[in-house]
């Protein structure tokens, strides 16, 4: 048996940024679109009418400032309010295999490895820009790898999930070195026109390379041990398909076909969830809460991930103890904290234990126990 270690993250991050402000002046011109349009039968109680949203208003619901997004115009046009991306020829790359190469090339330059030393990428998000063939065997082709590659989809616990996969793998030794790629488009299954989750989302990529530790060219995080949890609920959830078509309205333009939840009862069972999950597992590991040096936590909201840092730590934890990146880069579904880690994991020293911690739609929650060396 191995031992797994994470040797090198990466991200690519889109060039384009919708702040809140320019995000509220767009809702609001499609608010007003939408109420001109409909006053008749808003009037006769038929339809609800559109109310204004606002930066105060988004701040406060979430944390969020700004979000990076592929293409914006769409988005921000009020008679459209979803991105406008140009439609690829079956032999160019794929968007997500595209930006899931930029992210791996960074994790691999982290490690000071090459891609044809991999043996297995796993693509793990929200939603894969198709079903067949899989995007990850794409990436796995544009790199030049050998070996194997797979999908997952464990909504915003998929980088997780990978990990342990990869992890897992690498410790049986039936792979040697793996990477688990994360390319979240959010922007194109969000509704935008929803003013209680038009803020939410940002697109991003994120890569991490998992190897065993002996072989590690310079400092690495061992995987100490991963633990992966689901719960159904209808809580947090898409309908949209490949059945949707062969439905009577499949043609008809239906509100549940993008993101949809319950915000209040997500809040209320998920919390509970991910508290005693992380409390259990590190309890499982020997390891107490005051062992902990930092937190990356998935980035959905602020409030969420304060409530959490505090239930585990017993109090209310430091901004260096669990940095949030959300504020800039808003809910990017299963690389969040990926990009926390990535971004504040260096400064960690030898032998200091952290913990990696997802979770979302299922619901499903998945943690990774590491600790630094060298």
């Amino acid at each position: 048996m191995h031992t797994p270690a994470i040797t090198g993250t990466g991200v690519f991050t889109p060039e384009l940024t919708i702040t809140n402000a320019e995000l509220v002046v767009a809702f609001n011109a499609y608010a007003d679109r939408y109420n001109a349009e409909n006053a008749d039968a808003i009037a006769a109680g038929e339809l609800d009418a559109k109310d204004h949203s606002s930066e105060d208003f988004i701040v406060k619901a979430s944390g969020i400032e700004q979000r990076y997004v592929i293409d914006k115009s769409g988005v921000l046009d009020p008679t459209r309010m979803y991105p406008a991306l140009r439609q690829r020829a079956d032999d160019e790359p794929a968007l997500m295999a595209e930006m899931g190469v930029d992210a791996a090339h960074k994790a691999l330059a982290a490690a000071g490895r090459t891609a044809a030393e991999v043996d297995l990428v796993i693509c793990a998000a929200s939603n894969m820009e198709r079903a067949y063939p899989a995007v990850a065997i794409e990436i796995q082709n544009l790199l030049g790898i050998q070996g194997f590659a797979f999908d997952m989809n464990v909504a915003c616990s998929s980088a997780t999930f990978g990990i342990q996969a990869a992890a897992d793998m690498v410790r049986t030794g039936s792979v040697s070195k793996a990477l688990v790629v994360n390319p979240e488009i959010c922007s194109a299954h969000l509704e935008w026109r929803d003013r209680d989750c038009h803020f939410i989302f940002g697109d991003v990529a994120t890569a991490t390379l998992i190897e065993r530790a002996e072989d590690a060219k310079g400092a690495y995080f061992e995987i100490k041990s991963t633990r992966c949890a689901t719960s159904f609920s209808n809580n947090i959830r898409n309908n949209n398909g490949f059945l949707r078509r062969s439905r009577p309205d499949g043609v008809k333009e239906r509100r549940d076909m993008q993101f949809m939840q319950n915000g209040r009862k997500v809040f209320k069972e998920v919390l509970p969830m991910v508290s005693a999950h992380i409390a259990d597992h590190i309890a499982a590991e020997g390891i107490h809460a005051s062992d902990l040096k930092r937190l990356w936590l998935h980035q959905a909201n602020k409030a969420m991930n304060d409530f959490i840092g505090k239930k585990v730590l017993g109090r209310a934890p430091t901004p260096g103890e669990q940095p949030n990146i959300l504020q800039d880069y808003a809910n990017t579904s299963s690389a969040g904290s990926i990009i926390a880690f990535s971004k504040y994991s260096s400064d960690l020293q030898d032998r200091d234990h952290g913990l990696i911690c997802s979770f979302g739609a299922g619901y499903s929650v998945g943690s990774v126990l590491v600790q630094r060396h060298g």
